[in-house]
C-alpha cells in the first residue's frame, strides 16, 4: 500500500543508467546551479559599489581597487579550474573540502555555506530596501522616511 502511495505521488523508480534519466539529474543540476549563481550575482551588484563608497574622497585609489578587484577574480577562477579538474562530476565546497581535507573541513565549509547564503540573503534584502528607500526620496523629496518601514 505504501509503495503504490509513492509510486502515485513520485512515479516509479528510475534507472539511473538510463541515458535520459542521467539527462534530466544533469538539467536539474545546471537549474540549480543557476539558481544559486545569484549569491556571485547579488555580491557583483552591491559589492563594487561599496568598495568605491568607502574610498571617499580618495578617487585616485579606485584604479588600484579595480585591478585588486580583477586579480581577485582572477585568482578564483583559475582556482575553480583546478577544483574542476579534480572533480569533473562536480562536487561544491562540502565535498571537495570533506575529500582533500578530512571530514572535519568538510564539516566547517559545509556551515559557511550555509553562513555564507544566510547572509547573502540578509545583505540582498537590506541592499534593495535601500534602493528602495533611495527611489522615494529622489522621486517624493520627502526628508522623513519612516513611514515606509510600515509597508
Amino acid at each position: 500500500m505504501l509503495l503504490k502511495l509513492r509510486n502515485f505521488l513520485f512515479g516509479n523508480p528510475r534507472d539511473f543508467f538510463d541515458k535520459e534519466t542521467r539527462r534530466s539529474i544533469s538539467l536539474v543540476a545546471f537549474l540549480a546551479w543557476v539558481g544559486l549563481g545569484a549569491d556571485g550575482i547579488s555580491s557583483s551588484c552591491y559589492g563594487p559599489e561599496e568598495a568605491f563608497v568607502a574610498l571617499g574622497n580618495h578617487t585616485e585609489l579606485a584604479i588600484y581597487l579595480a585591478i585588486a578587484t580583477a586579480l581577485t577574480v582572477f585568482i578564483i577562477s583559475y582556482a575553480y579550474t583546478q577544483v574542476i579538474e579534480l572533480f569533473p562530476n562536480g562536487g561544491g565546497g562540502y565535498r571537495v573540502a570533506t575529500r582533500l581535507l578530512g571530514k572535519y573541513a568538510g564539516l566547517v565549509s559545509g556551515s559557511a555555506l550555509i553562513v555564507d547564503y544566510v547572509l547573502t540573503i540578509s545583505i540582498s534584502i537590506a541592499s534593495g530596501i535601500d534602493a528602495i528607500l533611495v527611489f522615494y526620496h529622489k522621486i517624493f523629496k520627502v526628508q522623513n522616511l519612516s513611514y515606509l518601514y510600515f509597508l
